[in-house]
């Protein structure tokens, strides 16, 4: 009897190796529209032979998922294929026919946020994550990597920063793990931002938290203990899961989305994530200053040991403009307040 779809599905998701946030990702997208679909019953060679059967069962997503969700459900279906190819199950790959077309994601326009809407955010936040709005705009941390920002990586003589590390939750445990794609990098320190950091590290001494690295993807049994700029409130580490809400509610508290009406549940404004402060770092004029966000390798980077940063002649021009764009703040700080017996 010829194997089903879903039986070869699940043989090949037993296979994988990956990111335990990206298995999670596939893990739904083959419970929601492939275990609990007819395409699950249906033998591998079946589509195979038949194109016009995958057609049909993206058409009957588009009812459901946006474009985009549906491109990585369909890329999930495409690598099952893509194996059962190289296993010699099937003899071709539908996913990859001409009569397969899934809708294409509309291309948003990035619109970075103003620093008046920086501004409110970080007052939306209140003293202790605030700060964390300026150093994600003005350095261009991921939301993990905001988490995981330690005092030991502020360099404020040098005016650089040190990524190396961000806080992810992985199988509802907190742990420490490289930045993503496991490059660690130096970005520049705008004067104004350094100055913020060393207020907050005056006013809110940092908290020293203990997790495990990540080691394959789980949490090891290396430990690691480091002094971080913005912890949870219980003394832990912030996460995604419990920080997002209250990013939301500052969305709402700073002007920038309206708040649900009564009895709608509150939205995700995905446009207006975190993630948008990046958008605010790379969008300052200046080609040398978005690609100190790493998003890859570009010639002005210099590597050692995995590490990227800038030139010294291209940090300075990122600062500067950064730190121009900060200037229009009236900030009110004047200098380096550092705490009585510690080293920065």
């Amino acid at each position: 009897m010829e194997r089903t779809l879903g039986a070869y599905a699940r043989i090949w998701r037993a296979g994988l190796s990956a990111d335990p946030r990206t298995l999670e990702q596939i893990d739904s997208r083959l419970s929601k529209w492939v275990y609990g679909k007819p395409i699950n019953d249906q033998s591998m060679g079946a589509p195979a032979k038949r194109p016009s059967l995958i057609q049909a069962w993206i058409k009957d997503m588009e009812s459901t998922l946006m474009a985009s969700s549906i491109k990585g459900v369909v890329d999930t279906l495409g690598a099952i294929f893509e194996a059962a190819v190289d296993d010699q199950v099937v003899g071709r790959n539908p996913v990859k026919a001409q009569s397969v077309k899934p809708p294409t994601p509309a291309r948003k326009k990035v619109v970075p946020w103003t620093l008046e809407q920086i501004e409110a955010m970080a007052a939306a936040l209140g003293e202790l994550y605030g700060p964390m709005v300026f150093l994600g705009a003005g350095c261009g941390h991921r939301q993990g990597e905001l988490f995981g920002v330690a005092v030991e990586d502020v360099d404020f003589l040098g005016r650089m920063v040190h990524v190396n590390r961000q806080v992810r939750l992985i199988g509802g445990r907190l742990v420490f793990s490289p930045p993503k794609r496991g490059k660690t990098r130096t970005v520049p320190l705008p004067e104004s931002l350094g100055l913020r950091l060393s207020a907050h590290i005056a006013q809110h001494p940092p908290v020293t938290v203990t997790l495990p690295w990540v080691e394959k993807g789980k949490p090891g049994s290396n430990l690691v203990t480091v002094e971080l700029l913005f912890p949870g409130p219980n003394g832990s580490a912030l996460h995604r899961n419990t920080f997002n809400h209250t990013w939301r509610v500052g969305l709402e508290r700073a002007g920038i989305v309206p708040p649900p009406a009564k009895g709608e549940r509150r939205k995700s404004h995905r446009e207006h994530g975190c993630h948008v402060l990046r958008h605010r770092r790379g969008s300052v004029p200046g080609s040398t200053f978005a690609r100190s966000l790493n998003t890859s390798v570009m010639p002005t980077l210099a590597s050692r040991s995995g590490r990227t940063h800038l030139m010294p002649k291209a940090a300075d021009r990122a600062r500067k403009a950064m730190g121009a764009f900060f200037s229009q703040e009236q900030t009110g700080l004047s200098a380096l307040v550092v705490p009585s017996g510690r080293s920065i």
